[in-house]
C-alpha cells in the first residue's frame, strides 16, 4: 500500500469546513451587528487592543487559514470534475499552493501587526 498525503488535505478540508460554517458567520453577527451599537466601534486602538492579543490573533489565523485550504481542496476536485483531469498534478500545486501563501500571508501579517 502506498502512502498518501490525501488524509491531511482532507483533515483540513474539513476542518476549514467547519470553521466556514460555523465560526465565521457568528463572527460576521458580532462584527457586523453587534459592534456598530458601540459609540466607536471600529477606533484602531480598540482594534489594536483586541488583535494585540494571542488568542485573538491565534483565532484569527485559524479564520483564515483553514477556509482557504477548504476553498482550495474543493476548487482541485470541481476542476478536476469538470475535464481538466489531465492537467490533475498542476491544479494540486495551484490550489494548495494559494492556501500555503495565503496562509503564510496572513501568519506574517498577524505576526507584525
Amino acid at each position: 500500500m502506498s502512502k498518501s498525503n490525501e488524509p491531511i488535505f482532507w483533515s483540513l478540508f474539513a476542518a476549514g469546513g467547519v470553521v466556514a460554517a460555523l465560526f465565521i458567520p457568528i463572527l460576521m453577527v458580532i462584527t457586523g451587528l453587534f459592534l456598530p451599537f458601540d459609540d466607536k466601534p471600529f477606533a484602531y486602538e480598540r482594534i489594536h487592543g483586541a488583535v494585540s492579543h494571542p488568542l485573538i490573533r491565534l483565532l484569527l489565523f485559524v479564520l483564515i487559514a483553514l477556509p482557504l485550504f477548504h476553498c482550495a481542496h474543493r476548487l482541485r476536485f470541481v476542476l478536476i470534475d469538470i475535464g481538466l483531469k489531465e492537467v490533475r498534478g498542476i491544479i494540486s500545486v495551484l490550489c494548495y499552493g494559494a492556501a500555503i501563501v495565503g496562509t503564510i500571508i496572513a501568519a506574517v501579517l498577524l505576526w507584525r501587526f
